[in-house]
């Protein structure tokens, strides 16, 4: 394996260009989780990846609780799947709480504040059910509990954390929170190190080939437990040394020497992007201050044969959706039929006339 055959067998792996994906849900669990800050973007994210999907069938999925919604690692919201989010939690919690104890000592958030943050949820939402972000703060300010620089952020993802509220049905167009519990059934988890193993196996088969950085980067393990998972699951793996970096992968991996000619238009903080911490081998230092901004926002990106070039944005309205897309340096002729067919790919999947 070379480097450059990196990017390509990554946008296989990644289900974005070629799927096998039949549902939304197999799409996220597939991946393993999805990061979904930008809850309209992720959706195309996961659409992109399942074939003859529409936006509605993927809201549906989330709508039925085939796919969370919830905090579950680096901390930022992500995507993860019904049949997973108990053990992943288990594994991945406790390390998001632990980095999150300086700052809540700053903003004078105690264990007793949280045990009764959790009570007044779990009450509020077992007598009225789904609810919005708002109403969740309003009974914070009436149990005199403090909400404001950023409090109230703290303390819905530290209850999510616990595996006590989660993403909800739509109410109109506002999310909801909902009982985790009410959502998805409690499942058995998995112990620690088949729960390791099982997420070392998710993201090299579907983020490979990628480095024990890129794992610890995406995951928010400990070295310690980035190092045991590996050993645990590297019986089922390959590895490869590119330019002194070892790349994991799995062994249904495939590369191609023929640099074959794609164009897709990936979402605001697409997987293919942001879930390495080395981002080399698909986006150059020149064009990486372009796609990512200074305080970490991912832009919508134009992929051309593996690599960014380029980015875009949409413009819905009623009916019709305008896409455009603004290259970085000014692309092939043979691009341009490409992009109007992602771009007729992605309308398709909106429900909208791509219009001019």
């Amino acid at each position: 394996m070379e480097k450059h055959e990196i990017a390509s067998a990554r946008l296989l792996n990644q289900q974005i260009s070629a799927s096998n994906r039949t549902s939304p849900s197999q799409s996220v669990k597939w991946l393993g989780a999805m990061q979904a800050q930008d809850a309209a973007m992720a959706l195309w994210a996961i659409g992109l990846r399942t074939p003859y999907s529409t936006i509605s069938s993927v809201i549906k999925a989330c709508e039925r609780g085939e796919i969370i919604r919830t905090h579950l690692m680096r901390p930022t919201w992500h995507y993860v799947s019904a049949d997973d989010i108990y053990w992943m939690l288990e594994l991945t919690a406790p390390q998001i709480k632990n980095s999150l104890k300086t700052r809540h000592k700053q903003l004078g958030i105690t264990d007793d504040i949280l045990k009764r943050v959790k009570d007044i949820f779990i009450e509020y939402l077992m007598r009225n059910g789904a609810s919005p972000r708002e109403e969740l703060v309003s009974q914070l300010k009436e149990a005199g509990i403090p909400n404001e620089d950023n409090r109230a952020a703290h303390l819905l993802m530290h209850t999510e954390l616990d595996g006590i509220i989660c993403s909800g049905p739509m109410k109109g167009n506002k999310q909801t929170y909902a009982l985790l519990e009410e959502r998805v059934p409690k499942k058995k988890t998995l112990p620690y190190e088949e729960a390791l193993a099982e997420l070392a196996m998710r993201y090299f088969s579907s983020h490979g080939p990628a480095t024990l950085n890129d794992f610890a980067w995406w995951s928010g393990l400990r070295a310690k437990q980035v190092k045991l998972a590996i050993e645990l699951a590297k019986q089922q793996l390959q590895s490869a040394i590119i330019d002194s970096q070892e790349y994991w992968f799995s062994s249904n991996t495939q590369f191609s020497k023929t640099n074959h000619q794609s164009v897709h238009l990936l979402p605001a903080f697409d997987e293919f992007i942001i879930s390495y911490r080395d981002r080399s081998a698909i986006l150059t230092s020149e064009h990486h201050k372009k796609a990512v901004s200074r305080n970490g926002l991912f832009w919508p990106v134009v992929v051309v044969n593996g690599k960014v070039e380029g980015l875009w944005k949409r413009t819905i309205k009623k009916d019709n959706v305008n896409i455009e897309t603004n290259f970085f340096e000014s692309p092939p002729k043979h691009v341009a039929q490409k992009v109007l067919k992602q771009k007729l790919i992605l309308a398709s999947f909106l429900g909208k006339k791509l219009t001019d």
